[in-house]
């Protein structure tokens, strides 16, 4: 006996065109029907079970059939529960249906808008710079194990390792970047070489070679991670910093080279050297020998700026607020104003020594005058940045417009003097009134103009 109404098959059989079924056949059909159904019920509690879930759905017996080769039922698919009505057709064959719901037109038409989605959009990014795979996300791991092995944190680049205390930590890199024998052997020559403080031909052969070699595109960011590793290291000695200098200097110079991709590596060695706050060792090279090294450092970063700043919209400002940010602070030493002078007067011209240098000196020159009353080593070091900043003013003559003389709107004498130490404050409108220079003195001049 079957647990199936065997009336159940009969009827599905008239509907099909069956008219007479044998009572056997129709008892076994029933239990076979019995059969199926307990299957799929027992698979979809199984998708039910594993969702964790109490109560079973459609999308359960829909994966149950699937399961079991059977096609699926559609129409089904609602997260939420479905409503039976009942409508009767006759004494005792009451008729299941499921209710469609009510909707309201007021409502579904006064009803917000969704969301717009978002377009189809294209992002590019390096797939590879110079045959070498950048560590990106959008970039697939040579091999996925690397991941694990990776730096996390600040010991993920040497240079914050050695400022957090952790440059110990070996380090094993996200790309493969396998180097010849030739090349690795190249590379630890030029580097060996351009620290030699006793072999100046080998200094100047290895220089010449960097300038000129067409085959060093794979062993560009070794030199510029070389470069940030002496940086950060020997910030103490001044030869070791001025040879780091003149390799990126060398390979600036190598029209062979393309260095975009790697000039936000280059640039923060370049400002280090330039407006650092203590660089070099008084005691051995001077109290003033790093004022060399930041001219130099100051032209370098002009000639990147030059070649790159096309390219790259952000560097140029990039460069020029840290330069004022550096140039602003009183705490820094006259060493690190006298660099972001330099770096503000190279990088942003005579555009930028009006708008940024030039209204912050009435304010600046509280702290010059301090210095250059001070007896020990502040007053030479004051005496370079009013230097400086007397070169950066003279840049403004050739945009001057307007002259000097008391008959274009100036005064002579000591009410010149007086409005100059008013415009700039008394050391750099004292040195600059008495440089007696009518071009200067307008230039300076030529922002706050007599009507």
């Amino acid at each position: 006996m079957s647990v199936w109404n065997p009336e159940n098959v009969t009827d599905v059989a008239e509907s099909i065109g069956i008219a007479s079924l044998n009572r056997d056949v129709v008892e076994h059909l029933a239990r076979d029907v019995e059969y199926r159904m307990s299957q799929v019920l027992n698979e979809a509690l199984k998708f039910m079970r594993h969702g964790k879930r109490t109560t079973l759905t459609t999308q359960d017996v829909s994966q149950a059939l699937r399961l079991l080769d059977v096609e699926p039922l559609y129409g089904y698919e609602s997260t939420r529960p479905l409503r039976f009505g009942e409508a009767s057709i006759g004494p005792g064959q009451p008729l299941f249906y499921v209710e469609d719901e009510e909707v309201d037109f007021e409502k579904l038409i006064n009803a917000p808008l969704p969301k717009v989605p978002r377009e189809m959009s294209y992002t590019a990014h390096w797939l590879a710079v110079e045959g070498v795979q950048p560590s990106i996300p959008q970039n697939p791991l040579t091999d996925p194990r690397s991941a694990e092995l990776a730096a996390k944190g600040s010991s993920a680049n040497s240079t914050l390792a050695a400022v957090s205390g952790n440059d110990n930590i070996a380090v094993k890199p996200l790309v493969k970047h396998i180097l010849s024998k030739e090349l690795q052997l190249y590379f630890e020559r030029i580097c060996g070489a351009i620290l030699d403080e006793s072999n100046e031909e080998y200094r100047s052969a290895a220089f010449a070679s960097l300038r000129t070699d067409t085959g060093l595109h794979q062993l560009i960011p070794y030199f510029i991670q070389f470069v940030a590793d002496k940086v950060t290291h020997n910030l103490k000695s001044i030869f070791v910093l001025t040879q780091t200098m003149q390799l990126l200097a060398a390979l600036l110079d190598n029209q062979s080279l393309f260095l975009a991709p790697y000039v936000p590596g280059i640039v923060p060695s370049i400002l280090t050297c330039l407006i650092g706050k203590h660089l070099g060792n008084p005691a051995l090279d001077g109290a003033t020998t790093h004022f060399a090294l930041r001219d130099y450092s100051a032209s370098l970063l002009s000639k990147t700026a030059r070649q790159y700043g096309p390219s790259s919209s952000t560097l140029k400002p990039r460069i020029a607020r840290s330069c004022l940010k550096h140039f602003l602070d009183s705490h820094k030493p006259f060493g690190t104003h006298y660099g972001a002078v330099l770096g503000l007067t190279m990088i942003a011209g005579a555009q930028g020594v009006r708008t940024l240098i030039l209204p912050n000196l009435k304010a600046y020159d509280l702290h010059l005058q301090e210095g250059l009353k001070d007896d020990g080593g502040k007053r030479e070091q004051a005496e370079f940045v009013v230097q400086a900043i007397l070169r950066a003013l003279q840049t403004l003559q050739e945009d001057a417009v307007m002259g000097t003389s008391s008959s274009n709107g100036y005064p002579s004498g000591d009410a010149l003097r007086e409005r100059l130490v008013g415009a700039v404050g008394e050391v750099v409108g004292g040195r600059v009134f008495e440089s007696g220079r009518e071009g200067l003195i307008g230039a300076v001049l030529e922002r706050d103009p007599v009507v």
